[in-house]
């Protein structure tokens, strides 16, 4: 009995990583964004003696950002 020619297709699956793992590391990225751009925020508060003002901004800006690129990401992934 011969063993049939992997397909593209199987081939395709093979490397696709799982979906949990996807969403793992989209929430880390989300995060990271997040915690870097509500840092930058209170470094520029504590630059100017501000009290939240630039922290309120960055991580309002932090979170669009990180949601634009979950939301490329999320459609990529359907494709």
């Amino acid at each position: 009995m011969k063993a049939k020619a992997p397909t593209i297709k199987n081939q395709k699956l093979k490397k696709r990583p799982s979906t949990l793992a996807t969403f793992a590391v989209i929430s880390f990225e989300m995060g990271i964004t997040i915690f870097i751009f509500s840092r930058i925020g209170k470094w520029i508060d504590s630059l100017y003696d501000l009290e939240i003002n630039f922290t309120l901004i960055m991580s309002l800006i932090g979170f669009a950002l990180a949601f634009f690129v979950v939301y490329k990401q999320l459609k990529k992934l359907n494709k």
